[in-house]
């Protein structure tokens, strides 16, 4: 970058910024979408880069005034070359100068999704004017991995539990348990969400008779989006000496470590 950026919260003399972004802001909306905004789709703590579109030189920093917030609230100034953020976006968030004056958002949160609007001003005849003016349209998602399925032993005699569980998406999900189409009945599923991250957990536990072939596919639905796992188990038998079946053979039951194979969907 050409120059230093100085982070601190803006202070009281900077209290115009409220009004002044009424002013700008007051009837430009329509320009907004008429123009047709910019998208820029990124994922929980990813990196965003948006575009003011406009580009300047280091020198002429002092010239003029660049504004850039979030629908009616400031996320950053830079006024006679010095640089402001407000404290929501303190500490992650800066501007490229040398980059069409963009904003860089580090480590995104849900909430930061929005649509971001840069002014610039430059003076002339010894008043401040709207050069240019720009939207943005920022969406963050954030996407669960693929389900991860757990064996928690065996809770009765020829039954064994098994755990389906996956973290950190949004928005909130729904857990199915499904053998040849057919929804199971699991137990035990909870929903948990993160007040800070507004993130969600989910975990669903299901029995299953180990005496039979199974082939289980666990599937989290959230929005129009999908991922699953399935976990298949499958029964061995071979001769022992104690014990015979009714056809007069010698049969034991062997246990086969489960088999997963997960995918996302969209």
């Amino acid at each position: 970058m050409d120059h230093t950026i100085k982070w601190r919260t803006p202070s009281s003399k900077f209290s115009y910024f409220k009004l002044f972004q009424l002013l700008v802001l007051a009837g430009l909306f329509d320009f907004c979408f008429c123009s047709g905004i910019t998208q820029v789709t990124k994922t929980v703590k990813d990196v965003a880069v948006l575009s003011c579109g406009y580009n300047i030189s280091t020198d002429e920093l002092t010239r003029v005034r660049i504004y850039w917030q979030k629908y009616h609230s400031m996320v950053l100034a830079v006024i006679n070359g010095k640089v402001q953020v407000w404290p929501e976006y303190e500490n992650r968030t800066f501007t490229d100068i040398s980059n069409n004056l963009s904003i860089v958002i580090l480590a995104l949160r849900l909430s930061d999704s929005g649509r971001y609007t840069c002014v610039i001003q430059k003076t002339e005849k010894g008043s401040y004017k709207r050069e240019h003016l720009i939207s943005v349209m920022l969406f963050v998602r954030a996407d669960f991995p693929v389900p991860n399925i757990t064996d928690l032993g065996n809770p009765f005699t020829n039954i064994k539990r098994i755990i389906c569980s996956t973290s950190g998406g949004f928005p909130k999900p729904q857990l199915s348990w499904l053998e040849n189409g057919r929804e199971l009945d699991a137990i035990n599923t909870t929903v948990s969400q993160d007040p800070e991250t507004e993130l969600y957990t989910i975990s669903s536990k299901l029995d299953f008779n180990v005496t039979n072939n199974h082939s289980f596919i666990c599937l989290v639905k959230y929005g129009n989006l999908t991922v699953s796992q399935t976990f298949n188990w499958q029964k061995r038998m071979f001769c022992k000496t104690e014990g015979q079946n009714e056809n007069g053979e010698s049969m034991k039951m062997e246990m086969i470590s489960p088999i997963n194979t997960g995918h996302a969907k969209a």
